[in-house]
């Protein structure tokens, strides 16, 4: 989108046309004539009318009153799905805030829904103007985010981490570069987005690293400045989302919005984390949610569940139950990881599909499943996991979910 393309879309005209591309089917069967259409009515400006519509429309769901927004596709990629941004401006209710890279303002209306005042910048002057328009009760600025021109604000930031297609893993490549970033906020209260994977021992940093994931799937992990952190230096938060009227096994969500119950679970290492670790497992096998894992926290959640480790270097964890909202793994047998004794093992119970689970252990689920020749007809799983020196293999029941449970949680 050029600035010409914005200002156009900004008139009555770019609205019509708008409004004419929204009213289009664009559906795969119907993409070249939606296409077609729109530019017989403005060949000048239907790309960005395009653009704009079909990044509406991958937004639904992720941000909340995208189909007013003015978006690129791009912008919604790099987009934080509204119900970690929401859990993250409610942390920041009643201070001001000013979001050093706020691009379109996706994050930016969700801050402002929770926070005091809202300031948003950011480098790309086009940007900040499409944020102004889609988030009008902020003020907006074109700045960098490495001198950030307001004070006495709470500063976040989500530093891009993709350049070229390709994602970056150096923080200091980042834009902005993460070291220059923390050093910039230093003397300030911040919370700033990283991807879930980075190495924060190698930062200059002394607050809490948050991991966040959604329904499975680990979003980011978020630096908090010491003054945001109330003396927690690692917390694992685990969001779900429900439809507002299906049963839950999570019991009352934390925020209701557009059909949508989002519940939250936490763990932080101010939690007991006092667990046995046995080789023996008990009767199912449970593995935790990606945030806690990542976080380093799988003492803590397994104590709070009642449940133990079978290595304590190991995430895979085991209990007499699975604790509610999650799925686990009765537990059939257990076996030497060995291919030949496998298969006799699987055949012998009828195994024709198999879900395969493997941690510290060099195999790759993939290959192994190959290997073992499946003809059966039941679904079972194997978890590979290392215990003391050596691999283990459980040959276990298909995965399950705790008793009563409507939504669990893989």
């Amino acid at each position: 989108m050029t600035p010409e393309d914005l200002d156009f879309l900004l008139t009555d005209a770019g609205r019509d046309l708008l409004a004419l591309a929204a009213g289009l089917d664009w559906s795969r069967g119907r993409l070249v004539a939606s296409t077609a259409a729109v530019r017989r009515a403005d060949p000048g400006h239907a790309a960005a009318a395009i653009d704009v519509v079909t990044a509406r429309r991958r937004a639904h769901g992720r941000v909340r009153g995208a189909e007013r927004m003015l978006l690129t596709d791009e912008a919604v990629q790099q987009a934080t799905a509204w119900p970690v941004a929401a859990l993250r401006a409610g942390r920041l209710a009643g201070r001001d805030v000013h979001d050093v890279t706020c691009s379109v303002g996706a994050e930016l209306g969700e801050l402002l829904r929770a926070a005091g005042r809202v300031v948003g910048s950011d480098l790309d002057p086009l940007r900040a103007r499409m944020a102004a328009h889609n988030v009008p009760g902020a003020l907006v600025c074109v700045a960098d985010a490495l001198a950030p021109p307001s004070r006495g604000t709470v500063v976040v930031a989500d530093p891009a981490r993709r350049a070229g297609g390709r994602r970056i893993h150096d923080p200091g490549q980042l834009s902005p570069p993460l070291p220059g970033l923390l050093a910039a906020v230093d003397d300030r209260d911040y919370a700033i987005k990283c991807a879930p994977g980075l190495d924060t021992s190698v930062l200059e940093h002394s607050g809490e690293v948050q991991v966040v994931s959604l329904d499975g799937s680990v979003r980011e992990a978020c630096l908090w400045s010491p003054g945001l952190s109330a003396g927690v230096r690692r917390r694992a938060t685990v969001v779900r989302s429900t439809a507002v009227d299906a049963a839950s096994p999570w019991g009352p969500p934390r925020l209701v919005s557009d059909g949508l119950a989002v519940h939250v679970e936490e763990v932080t290492d101010g939690d007991d984390d006092e667990v046995d670790a046995h080789e023996e497992a008990d009767r199912f096998i449970v593995d935790p949610d990606g945030a806690v894992v990542r976080s380093g926290l799988v003492r803590h959640w397994a104590r709070r569940n009642g449940l133990r480790q079978l290595d304590p270097r190991i995430a895979h964890l085991t209990g007499p139950r699975v604790p509610g909202g999650y799925t686990g793994f009765e537990v059939l047998e257990r076996c030497r990881l060995d291919r030949r004794e496998l298969r006799k093992v699987l055949r012998r119970r009828d195994c024709g599909s198999l879900e395969i689970l493997v941690r510290g252990v060099d195999t790759d689920p993939d290959v192994l499943r190959r290997s073992l020749s499946l003809g059966g007809s039941r679904p079972l799983a194997l978890v590979v996991t290392r215990i003391g020196r050596s691999a283990v293999v459980f040959v276990c029941g298909p995965r399950t979910a705790a008793a009563g449970d409507a939504h669990p949680s893989r």
